[in-house]
């Protein structure tokens, strides 16, 4: 229970954090929405973003995993077996593992004007900051069943008991609504390891309704 406490304190911390970059994005601060918007040429463009593409081992666990649903937001997962359902709302779908690893996800309306492109690129400029400090292991575009987002790997932290993170953020309108997605999937550091294929198999899973 400690554990669980202490990943859903550590996603709620991450979105206090995304909070500030959107407020900022949708003209809290213009320079930053202005820096994001000129510097496009000095990235890698959205159209370069890479397809999901697992290994053996990955697709195994994707080929034996159960269905789940998220008949809210309409969005479908695959999940190893003994994964189980903590929390789902209209906004939020939490499963967790026997060992305590978890699949955290949240949906985030956004108003109509909200600059997805330019929201979505400053997340891919702060994730490769990250990863020049040895934060994260890797960042990349990736487009999960045709929703363009960013994903990244966080390394191993300093306390190897504190919370590491294999994460994805998107964008889509659903519904006639802006929304940004984020998932989560994450254990503490020690179990990571356990978890490498899990994870991608699990991301790599997401479906949307069209």
């Amino acid at each position: 229970m400690k554990l669980l406490s202490f990943a859903v304190l550590a996603f709620a911390l991450a979105f206090c954090n995304l909070g500030e970059r959107l407020k900022q994005l949708s003209g809290g601060n213009g320079s930053a929405t202005n820096s994001s918007t000129n510097s496009s040429n000095k990235t890698a463009p959205e159209s370069s973003g890479e397809k999901p593409n697992l290994t053996p081992a990955q697709q195994s666990i994707a080929n034996s995993a159960n269905e789940v649903k998220w008949e809210d937001q309409g969005v479908t997962w695959r999940l190893p077996n003994g994964w189980k359902k903590m929390e789902v709302k209209k906004e939020t779908f939490n499963y967790s593992s026997p060992d305590n690893a978890f699949l955290l996800v949240n949906i985030s309306p956004m108003s109509s004007d909200f600059p997805m492109d330019s929201s979505r690129e400053a997340f891919y400029k702060q994730a490769l900051d990250q990863m020049k400090n040895g934060k994260y292991e890797t960042v990349r575009y990736l487009d999960i069943d045709g929703m363009k987002g960013v994903e990244w790997r966080e390394a191993m932290p300093e306390d190897k008991d504190g919370a590491r993170r294999h994460q994805w953020i998107g964008y889509r309108n659903y519904l006639g609504q802006n929304q940004m997605l984020n998932v989560m999937l994450s254990t503490k550091g020690t179990n990571f390891d356990k978890h490498k294929d899990d994870f991608p198999a699990i991301l790599y899973s997401t479906k949307f309704t069209k």
